[in-house]
């Protein structure tokens, strides 16, 4: 489990760092018609922030990129749908709301201190499959990385009213948002929706900026 994590860690780092800018872009210019073109353009724009805090040895401020950038890009509702599964429709919508924004917070919180932690690495795209107008498409990338195999990065994305969004990222060919659908599950098992929520509060009030022991440590997976 420790060594899925940490693939997870830099394979989502990475991800983060990939869609970072496209937000802004899109409400600054038209956007790309194709995903690839939207998440390559992100990409420059991010990791040249990065690079210049890397040579100019100053710390990147994580939580205002997260925060500003990287949140507009996903679509946590739909990700939070999938990983509850069937146990979605148990919830209030008070309670559904509740789950997107701790699932949200959790995975924000985990993975930004891994993002803190580029050193350089490159990034490059596969060609986009896909035929004209499909609203859902796979954008295919991999991460290379000195002395070892490349990392496969792959995002599922959907076209809708604000633009593309990614609704799930797959490293190595392992679904991030389903590697929570049975830890999710367990929880819901022992404590209901409520047991969910707060387990996941309780996790993200521990991985918070300055708590106590942080370790950014994501709530178990069910790998």
């Amino acid at each position: 489990m420790a060594m899925l994590h940490t693939v997870f860690t830099l394979g989502f780092a990475a991800g983060l760092a990939l869609g970072a800018a496209s937000a802004q872009a899109q409400l600054l210019q038209p956007p790309p018609e194709r995903p690839d073109a939207l998440m390559r353009a992100a990409t420059s724009e991010v990791i040249a922030v990065l690079r210049q805090d890397l040579t100019a040895g100053r710390p990147t401020d994580v939580a205002r990129l997260v925060q500003d950038k990287i949140l507009p890009l996903f679509d946590f509702d739909r990700m939070t749908r999938t990983a509850l599964a069937r146990n979605w429709r148990l919830a209030s919508p008070e309670q559904q709301a509740a789950l997107v924004v701790q699932f949200r917070t959790l995975l924000v919180r985990t993975y930004s201190s891994a993002l803190a932690e580029y050193h350089g690495q490159e990034i490059e795209y596969r060609p986009l499959r896909g035929a004209a107008g499909e609203t859902e498409v796979l954008v295919r990338s991999f991460l290379r990385r000195p002395g070892a195999e490349p990392l496969t990065i792959d995002y599922d994305m959907a076209d809708g009213l604000s633009g593309w969004k990614v609704f799930d990222v797959k490293i190595a060919g392992i679904s991030l948002v389903l590697n929570y659908r049975e830890s999710f599950a367990a929880a819901v098992r022992s404590g209901g929706i409520e047991g969910l929520i707060k387990s996941l509060a309780d996790r993200n009030q521990q991985n918070a900026p300055g708590a106590k022991g942080n370790g950014a440590k994501p709530l178990a997976t069910g790998t």
